[in-house]
């Protein structure tokens, strides 16, 4: 069985393929009541679209989304929300040299390994495209935790970091990387375009911070906020690695060193640091939830690469097409949506637990 649902209690469904009509997603179990329409949802749609600048793919797609049911009069009624968005700038003839042939990096061989069939037409249901449903349903996932404010940004591409010292927030928005300094986005700008001109790509590092998190959300064991953080990021297109607070640094630390030291405080116990992240036990500590996501470099590059083909004869691959030349880029609102969705998930299983 294929699984395209993620959650418990606020669950979505999506589906679709990157070159077929249209693609969609089904939200189930958000609460009645609350206020939603398309343009809760198309700025952040507006985020990831595709064509937006130089450093990301040339595919252009309004990603327009219509809401089919689950509202009714502003207001969300308790039943599913189905979400459309129709594909529009679909070139096909673009992967028609690689429909018997494995592109190194991505999963072409492994479904076709699963399945005994695959869509070759930009890599169908394993496509990034999917994931501008998952940011659609991220909208929707925030109007349910909206105390909490979510935030993403690029902190590190093709292996040249950040300097914490230099981070603005607003300039996060001021730039095509999301990044928070100034200095780090003009020298991407070189870094990602000379990918780009030598037909490479690059890999990227996103980190993702919310803020407003009450504590007590999540579960001892087998739903925990951390597991279920690092389960959802993992499932975003080429994701290789998540950090959950400090993540591997932690094993570089002492145990006092790694201790949250805890002082009492007006609104209960203060935290002299975050080393976990906002999370221990796997349950919110009420300190901000922290993650960081790595991205690896887009497979699809027209430098050439050996390869089988579907016979097993040796061969290389060059793959045309419009591609992110940093996927990591538009990552970001991606990542912004799955944080939303796992605490939107957590708020309500709290809620039906505690009350």
């Amino acid at each position: 069985m294929s699984w395209n649902t993620f959650g418990r209690t606020l669950r979505f469904t999506t589906w679709g393929e990157s070159h077929g009509p249209a693609i969609g997603a089904v939200v189930d179990g958000c609460p009645p009541g609350i206020a939603l329409d398309e343009s809760d949802i198309q700025p952040f749609l507006d985020a990831r679209k595709p064509g937006q600048n130089k450093f990301t793919t040339q595919r252009k797609e309004p990603d327009e989304v219509r809401i089919l049911s689950g509202v009714f009069e502003g207001k969300t009624t308790g039943t599913p929300i189905s979400l459309l968005i129709e594909n529009t700038d679909q070139r096909s003839k673009d992967y028609s040299e690689i429909a018997k042939t494995y592109r190194p990096g991505h999963a072409d061989y492994a479904y076709d390994a699963k399945y005994g069939f695959r869509d070759y037409r930009g890599g169908g249901r394993s496509s990034a495209r999917e994931t501008a449903m998952r940011v659609a349903a991220g909208a929707i996932a925030r109007k349910v935790v909206g105390e909490v404010e979510i935030l993403a940004f690029v902190s590190e591409i093709g292996g040249d970091r950040i300097d914490p010292a230099n981070f603005e927030a607003a300039e996060i928005a001021r730039n095509p990387f999301w990044c928070p300094d100034v200095e780090a986005a003009r020298r991407w700008e070189q870094l990602v375009d000379n990918a780009r001109k030598s037909g490479s790509s690059l890999g990227a590092v996103v980190d993702c911070v919310a803020r407003g998190v009450p504590a007590g959300w999540g579960a001892p064991v087998y739903a925990k906020l951390d597991a279920d953080l690092a389960s959802g990021m993992m499932s975003i297109n080429a994701v290789k690695g998540v950090e959950i607070g400090d993540g591997f640094d932690a094993a570089r630390l002492t145990g006092e060193q790694n201790a949250d030291a805890m002082s009492p405080g007006k609104d209960g116990p203060e935290f002299a640091a975050n080393h976990a992240g906002g999370i221990a036990g796997g349950i919110s500590t009420g300190q901000p939830v922290t993650c960081r996501v790595a991205f690896k470099p887009t497979s699809s590059i027209l430098t050439p690469v050996a390869s089988v083909d579907r016979e097993g004869n040796a061969t290389e691959v060059r793959t045309k097409g419009r591609h992110d030349p940093c996927v990591g880029i538009r990552g970001t609102p991606v990542v912004e949506a799955m944080m939303a969705l796992v605490l939107a998930d957590h708020k309500l299983l709290h809620r039906a637990q505690c009350g």
